[in-house]
């Protein structure tokens, strides 16, 4: 596989750190360009950055020299030197979905962590081991942007990445109706202790806009490419209620489900444990090697000993039950800013290289 050069807008946020991390020894993306706002323009990258760096690792040596450039005036100086971006921004929906169109328009591709974008119909919202044939929508944008190369691809919400994966293959028995209450980490607000304390011993039963996004966003990684535009599943029925729980990474997930034609315990367990997506077919560097893990004991998975399984990219299951209004209950697990953010970008920029759209 050859290797591309790459860059992230955005670079100084939680979730920009994270992809710095991740891309430190990543055998086909090599980190060239940093850029973020106007405040950070200029400045190395261990300056522009400072004592907001809130990864467990250091700052990788080769990446604290690097002079940020600015995300919105360097557009064209960024797209000459690498071969596509991550793009991660803190700005006003409307001001990201432009910037956007702008490096793609600059024949830059644009991995995105934004939600900006999802809702765009022929912008390809893609989890590699449920969806990866959306990605054969990026001729119809192309085609509409006026490109060669460049094109926008987005990465969906990090919570509904824990109860989502699991419910894919069960999708073959008919799913009607999902209820899926989440319990969100403090890092999925960019947040620690140290910039949070109120939320040391404390829950808070909002999180904006997060509740209407775990509800559909789903119906689009589950619809179909029609002509030029993706076109969302009309089912299952799907609500949610978010919450946001004192603890530092992984989200996690008690779902309830009902279905036309009701599988049994045993089979479900034997899904999960054998689903196997095209990002492990393809063998990606980031894939996980089983994507799903069952966990039998009553008291798991945990958030703290299962959010880093497989290098948080995989995603953990316990507690499958029959339940009393819906058919089956059960909990799970994944990593909000591995598998739901960052990590799921990459994954899914490691998709597109092997399939070729970043050429």
């Amino acid at each position: 596989m050859k290797t591309f050069n790459v860059g992230i807008v955005g670079a100084t946020g939680m979730v920009g750190q994270r992809f710095i991390t991740l891309l430190e020894n990543h055998p086909w993306f090599k980190l060239k360009v940093l850029a973020a706002s106007s405040r950070s323009a200029g400045k190395t990258y261990e300056e522009a950055v400072g004592s907001r760096w809130v990864m467990k690792t250091p700052i990788p040596e080769d990446v604290k020299k690097i002079v940020v450039l600015d995300a919105t005036e360097d557009i064209e100086k960024i797209a000459s030197q690498v071969d596509f971006v991550f793009c991660a921004v803190d700005m006003k929906k409307d001001e990201i979905k432009a910037l956007e169109e702008k490096y793609a328009k600059a024949e830059c591709p644009v991995i995105s962590n934004n939600s900006a974008h999802r809702h765009t119909p022929d912008v390809p919202m893609i989890v590699p081991e449920l969806n990866a044939e959306h990605a054969e929508i990026i001729h119809a944008q192309r085609k509409r942007l006026g490109t060669k190369r460049g094109f926008i691809a987005v990465k969906s919400n990090c919570s509904l990445q824990s109860y989502v994966p699991a419910l894919h293959p069960l999708m073959k028995f008919g799913i009607k109706n999902v209820l899926a209450c989440t319990y969100q980490a403090i890092s999925g607000a960019g947040k620690t202790f140290e910039t949070w304390p109120e939320m040391v011993d404390n829950v808070i039963p909002y999180i904006g806009g997060e509740e209407e996004k775990s509800e559909i966003e789903p119906l689009k990684i589950w619809g179909k490419i029609e002509g030029d535009k993706i076109v969302d599943a009309v089912s299952p029925a799907i609500t949610t209620q978010c919450i946001r729980v004192p603890v530092s990474d992984g989200h996690l997930a008690a779902v309830f489900v009902s279905f036309e034609n009701k599988p049994s315990i045993e089979e479900i367990k034997e899904i999960w444990k054998n689903f196997k997506g095209t990002a492990q077919e393809l063998e990606l560097p980031l894939a996980p090697k089983h994507f799903l893990n069952y966990f039998e004991e009553d008291n798991r998975p945990q958030t703290k000993s299962e959010r880093n399984l497989e290098g948080g990219m995989a995603v953990s299951i316990g507690r499958l039950r029959e339940d009393s209004q819906y058919d089956y209950k059960f909990v799970c697990i994944s990593h909000n800013t591995l598998r739901g953010a960052a990590g799921g970008a990459v994954l899914m920029a490691e998709l597109l290289a092997k399939l070729g759209y970043m050429d």
